[in-house]
């Protein structure tokens, strides 16, 4: 049998059903149809509702906060990044081996092509080393694009072949 026969069927049941009880069984039966009829549609969609307004409504200031202090830090970072723009110093071989000076360290040879600069080091400190790389991308915001670090037999020293480049500043 199909579902438009099994509907047909529980509505004569319903119908003899029904006519089979009283006028103050059926009044108490509509009332109580009425009834669960309230509670399910307040269960299944009043009562939801009112929760998650509620549960909006208590986020909703902290959630402005949150926007409010996204808009100062990316107004901060827009004025650092502007700042430093400004302030990056130009790759150039003085710079490279002033450097390369202030932290310690002697280059083999510094060539420079355009935004880019070939460094090699020859038995240097590794820490020296890596101090210079913060130095240097703190200060000339550069990037090591090809690295090649060998240790030596020395502990803590290397000998190091590095390529940076510049980003472009126009």
């Amino acid at each position: 049998m199909n579902f438009r026969g099994h509907l047909d069927q529980a509505r004569q049941w319903l119908f003899s059903f029904w006519a089979a009880c009283n006028a103050r069984e059926q009044k108490m039966l509509a009332a109580g149809a009425l009834t669960a009829g309230f509670g399910l549609t307040y269960a299944l969609l009043i009562n939801p509702a009112l929760a998650g307004r509620e549960k909006l409504n208590n986020d909703l200031p902290m959630l402005r906060q949150q926007v409010a202090q996204m808009q100062t830090l990316s107004k901060e970072a827009s004025s650092l990044s502007a700042k430093n723009a400004s302030n990056t110093i130009r790759m150039s071989k003085e710079n490279i081996e002033a450097a390369l000076a202030r932290n310690g360290l002697q280059s083999q040879s510094v060539m420079l092509t355009g935004d880019y600069a070939k460094v090699q080091l020859a038995s240097v400190s590794f820490i020296g080393t890596l101090n210079w790389l913060d130095d240097m991308q703190r200060n000339m915001q550069v990037l090591v694009t090809d690295a090649k670090i060998v240790a030596l037999e020395k502990p803590g020293m290397v000998n190091a072949s590095l390529t940076l480049q510049q980003p472009g500043k126009e």
